[in-house]
Parts: structure tokens; C-alpha cells; sequence
């Protein structure tokens, strides 16, 4: 049975104010910034769109094959797993860097870690003033020098939408194994050392 005109048209204004919901346009925040993170209409944390992913390339400083990396966009983060050979055997650190390439043999060419907003970095996921949005759990190689993780943070995403830092920036970014284990604690790079495998982060 059709409702006449005037009462489907209240109908659909009661309906609308009962729900209480407003639209907000998806934006880019750092992490840490609450007041800045992007929320729906009841206030609930926005999600990143599921399903971008991308393969990186590993390379070592003399240009050699180091393993792979693949990271996906889940919800509210990416998964990373990673696949690094050719390493001394222990614990290394391994981070997101800000700039999407891999020269030279110390790969200084990218730049410092993935970090948004004007206050300076603060590295380290055991630091209390931790804002670094490049900062990841170590991997660890076994006696053949051969590393296989998975590791998740909320910090970045691929997906256009969502919280944390884009990795698919203008400048794109980089994911960096260092030679020593990270502290997680102190600055710069939580005494990681040197850069001993690099791989250009793209657009899958």
C-alpha cells in the first residue's frame, strides 16, 4: 500500500532524525592526535578500506637480493610479513623510513623515519613520549642469517582513508632492516646501527 505523499515524506524526516548520523570526509592524521583522528557520525574511530596491498623488494648494500616483504591493509593498520635473508644471525631492527628510495650502499637516500605532524620525532614503542610513526617490533635471524615475521601496526596505511601515516605519500616510502637490535627507548633509532637491507614501497 503507498503512503499518501505528506506522510511517507514526515515518515522519512522522523526516520533521519532518529538516526542521528552525519557523513565526515576520510583525512590523513598522526597518530597520537585524538582530536584530529578522523570519526564517523557516532564518534567511532574511522576504518581504513581492506584490500590494498603491495610486494617490496629487499636489497642489500651492495645491490644484492635480500628477501621480500608484503604489507596489507587491514582496518585499522597494515600487516607486514616479512621474508629477509642474508642477515647476521640475532635480532635487528626494522622500520618504516620516509622517503621512497634505496641508494647507496647506507641507503641514507631515505631519509629519517615515517612521522607526521610539526613536533620533532620521538622514537621508540617503549618510550612514553613515543610519536614515531616509522617505530616496529625487531625480527630475528636464525643461524643461515634468515628472518620470517609477521608484524601489524596501527601507525600507517596504504588505503587512502583511515588513520596513521600514507606510505603512498607523495615522496612514497621505504622499509629498512638495520644491523643491530632496536631498544625501543632511545633516540634516534634505539641504537639499531647501520642500514643493511632496503626495499622501495609502491603502489601494489
Amino acid at each position: 500500500m503507498r503512503l499518501p505523499l505528506t506522510a511517507a515524506s514526515v515518515l522519512a524526516l522522523a526516520l533521519a532524525a532518529c538516526s542521528g548520523e552525519t557523513q565526515t570526509t576520510p583525512s590523513a592524521t598522526t597518530p597520537g592526535a585524538a582530536s584530529e583522528r578522523p570519526v564517523d557520525g557516532m564518534g567511532v574511530m574511522q576504518r581504513a578500506t581492506v584490500g590494498a596491498s603491495t610486494d617490496v623488494s629487499l636489497a642489500n648494500g651492495q645491490g644484492q637480493p635480500a628477501g621480500t616483504a608484503t604489507i596489507r591493509q587491514g582496518p585499522q593498520g597494515v600487516l607486514i610479513r616479512v621474508e629477509a635473508t642474508g642477515l647476521t644471525p640475532g635480532w635487528h631492527g626494522i622500520h618504516f623510513h620516509a622517503v621512497g628510495t634505496c641508494e647507496g650502499p647506507g641507503f641514507q637516500s631515505a631519509g629519517s623515519h615515517v612521522h607526521g605532524g610539526d613536533a620533532e620525532a620521538v622514537h621508540g614503542i617503549l618510550n612514553q613520549d613515543q610519536n614515531d610513526s616509522g617505530d616496529l617490533p625487531n625480527i630475528y635471524a636464525d643461524a643461515e642469517g634468515r628472518a620470517f615475521a609477521e608484524i601489524f601496526t596501527p601507525f600507517v596505511r596504504l588505503a587512502d582513508n583511515g588513520e596513521g601515516q600514507h606510505l603512498l605519500d607523495q615522496d612514497g616510502s621505504a622499509l629498512l632492516i638495520h644491523a643491530n637490535a632496536d631498544d625501543h627507548a632511545s633516540q634516534p633509532i634505539g641504537g639499531a646501527g647501520d642500514r643493511v637491507a632496503c626495499g622501495v614501497i609502491r603502489a601494489g
